[in-house]
C-alpha cells in the first residue's frame, strides 16, 4: 500500500472533504495533501534522502500528521517520539536511531543547542509553532515552497519508522516497521470490522500519534476518507462532548480510560447514539468497563482487541456481535497463531502458553539489537511475552504479561485475573496487582486500588468480596487504596512503577 499515492488520490478527488478537525479547526484533505508535499521539499533541501531518519517530538497536532507524510514522501524512516519525553530520554532515542532532523516544539526545559551537541548525527531542528533563531521554522518550510514537492519511491521492505516502545533511558528499544507493513493495520481494521467504515465517517483520536494506537488513526483516515477529530490529549468530558457534537462513529482507546469516563458524574447525560462499535485494546481486566460503557450506547458492537507494536496491532479482534468480552478473539486470517510453552512444545486447547505470531505483518525486529531480535525472534515466530489460551471454539483469552504471574507457595496466580474480580466491585473505579517478595510464600499479590468518587470501600468489605470470588491464595495479602494510579503515555498503567515500590 502505498499511503501518500492513497492521500493524493483523495485530494484530487474530494479536496474540499475534511480529513482533520483539531480545535474547531478544519483540515482538508487538500491541506494534509499540500501541506506534506511542501513539507518535503524543506527536508529534501535539509540533506534528506532515501532512509535516513527524521524524528518527530510535538504534542498531538495536525502538525505530526505532516511531518509522517512528509518524511515518507521523502523515502525516509520516521522516529515519532513522544512529548512528555524529557531531555535525557530524548537524547536516548535521538542518538540510539541517529536521527538527522528532528522536528519539535520548544519546551523551557529543553535546549536546542544542548540537544545538537548531545546528539551528533543530528543536522538541524526545524521548529513548530515557536520560533527560535538559528533554526528553520515549520510554517516558513511549508510557505517556502511550492506545491509540487517531493516523492521517492519507497521498497517494502525499506523502514518507514521506528517505534520507541520503552527502554528510553539506558537500552533504547527500537521496533522496526517497513513501508508494506503500513498497510496493516488498515487491512486488519477492515477485515474485523466488515468493512464497516466509509466516507461518511467520523472518528475520535485521543491516543498520541508516536504509539501505533494513534498512528492506527492517519492511516485509516487516509485509507478510508474518515473525518478524524483530534484530541491533543485525552479529557474525558471533552472526549465525551465530542463524541456528541460530532457525531462520532467509532474510536478505540485503553481500558484505563473508558474506566475514566466512565467515572465521570455526567457519564449518563450524553448521547452516545452515533457510535457503531467501539474498540479496547491493552488489557485482559476491561469487559466489565465495556459492558457498563455499552448501556449508554446499546446500538454499538463491542470489539476486545489484542496486538502489538511489533506485530501491527490489531492482530486479533473480537467478532461483530459476539457476546464472549473475556476473549479478544480470532486473528486475521494472514495471522498465524500458536501457543507454546517453555519447552517450545505447542499447548493444547484449554492450555496456557506464550503467544506466538508468525506473518508477514510481524516487525524484522529492533533497530541494532541484534541480541534481542534474536530472542524474540525465532524459526518466524516472534515470541510476544503475552500469555493466553484457546478456548473450544478457537476464541484466544489473554492471560497476562509472563511478568505478570506470580507464583504463591507453588501456586500460579494472574494478576489480570484478580485486577477483573476487583473490578467487579461496584465501588471500585480502577485496580491493579503486582507481586511483592514475601518470605514465606515467595510472593504475594498486592493491590492497588481507586474508588469512585465518594465511596468509602474498606480493606476488611473488599476482601469478604473477593472471597466469594477468588481461592484464598489468589487474594492480595496487601492493599494500598489511593487516589490515582501511574500511567505510561499510551494511558496504560504503569506496573513497573508499582513493582519498583515508585507510590
Amino acid at each position: 500500500m502505498d499511503i501518500i499515492e492513497i492521500l493524493e488520490k483523495r485530494a484530487k478527488a474530494t479536496p474540499d472533504k475534511p480529513a482533520v478537525i483539531f480545535r474547531e479547526q478544519t483540515v482538508s484533505f487538500f491541506k494534509l495533501n499540500d501541506v506534506s508535499s511542501r513539507l518535503s521539499a524543506s527536508l529534501k533541501k535539509l540533506g534528506i534522502n532515501k532512509g535516513d531518519k527524521v524524528a518527530i517530538y510535538l504534542p498531538g497536532w495536525p502538525e505530526y500528521i505532516f511531518s509522517y507524510l512528509a518524511i515518507w514522501r521523502s523515502a525516509a524512516t520516521a522516529v515519532p517520539l513522544d512529548f512528555m519525553l524529557t531531555e535525557d530520554e530524548l537524547v536516548s532515542c535521538l542518538e540510539h536511531a541517529e536521527a538527522k532532523i528532528l522536528i519539535a516544539k520548544p519546551k523551557a526545559n529543553l535546549s536546542l543547542d544542548t540537544l545538537k551537541k548531545r546528539c551528533p548525527a543530528l543536522k538541524e531542528i526545524i521548529t513548530c509553532q515557536d520560533k527560535v533563531e538559528g533554526s528553520p521554522f515549520f510554517d516558513e518550510c511549508v510557505a517556502k515552497n511550492p506545491p509540487e514537492g517531493i516523492k521517492m519511491p519507497a521498497q517494502d521492505k525499506d523502514y518507514a519508522i521506528i517505534f520507541y516502545t520503552s527502554g528510553t533511558t539506558g537500552r533504547p528499544k527500537g521496533v522496526l516497521i517497513n513501508y508494506l507493513q503500513l498497510s496493516a493495520p488498515p487491512k486488519s481494521m477492515e477485515f474485523f470490522v466488515n468493512a464497516d467504515l466509509s466516507e461518511k465517517d467520523t472518528t475520535l483520536c485521543a491516543l498520541p500519534f508516536s504509539h501505533l494506537g494513534g498512528l492506527i488513526y492517519i492511516q485509516n483516515t487516509i485509507v478510508f476518507g474518515l473525518r478524524m477529530v483530534l484530541m491533543e490529549r485525552f479529557i474525558p468530558l471533552e472526549f465525551l462532548k465530542h463524541v456528541r457534537n460530532y457525531r462520532v462513529n467509532f474510536f478505540w482507546i485503553v481500558p484505563s480510560m473508558y474506566y475514566a469516563l466512565l467515572q465521570l458524574k455526567e457519564f449518563e447525560t450524553f448521547d452516545l447514539s452515533s457510535l457503531r462499535w467501539i474498540v479496547t485494546f491493552g488489557a485482559s481486566s476491561s469487559p466489565d468497563a465495556l459492558r457498563r460503557f455499552h448501556q449508554y450506547c446499546p446500538k454499538a458492537h463491542l470489539l476486545n482487541g489484542w496486538g502489538l507494536t511489533e506485530t501491527n496491532a490489531p492482530s486479533v479482534v473480537l467478532a461483530m456481535g459476539s457476546k464472549k468480552l473475556e476473549s479478544v478473539g480470532r486473528p486475521a486470517p494472514w495471522i498465524e497463531l500458536k501457543l507454546f510453552d517453555e519447552h517450545a512444545q505447542e499447548v493444547k486447547v484449554g492450555g496456557i502458553g506464550e503467544i506466538c505470531v508468525k506473518s508477514w505483518v510481524v516487525t524484522d525486529g529492533y533497530y541494532k539489537d541484534a541480541a534481542l531480535t534474536r530472542e524474540t525472534l525465532k524459526d518466524g515466530w516472534f515470541h510476544t511475552g503475552d500469555l493466553g489460551k484457546f478456548d473450544s471454539e478457537g476464541d484466544l483469552y489473554i492471560v497476562g504479561r509472563r511478568k505478570e504471574m506470580i507464583k504463591v507457595a507453588g501456586e500460579i496466580v494472574f494478576e489480570p485475573e484478580i485486577e477483573s474480580v476487583i473490578h467487579k466491585h461496584p465501588d471500585v473505579a480502577e485496580a491493579a496487582v503486582v507481586g511483592v517478595a514475601d518470605k514465606l510464600r515467595g510472593e504475594v499479590p498486592k493491590a492497588w486500588v481507586v474508588l469512585k468518587e465518594g465511596k468509602n470501600l474498606n480493606e476488611e468489605d473488599l476482601r469478604y468480596f473477593l472471597r466469594e470470588h477468588l481461592a484464598h491464595f489468589k487474594i492480595p495479602h496487601y492493599f494500598e487504596f489511593t487516589s490515582t494510579l501511574p500511567k505510561n503515555r499510551a494511558g496504560k498503567i504503569d506496573k513497573e512503577l508499582l513493582r519498583a515500590g515508585a507510590i
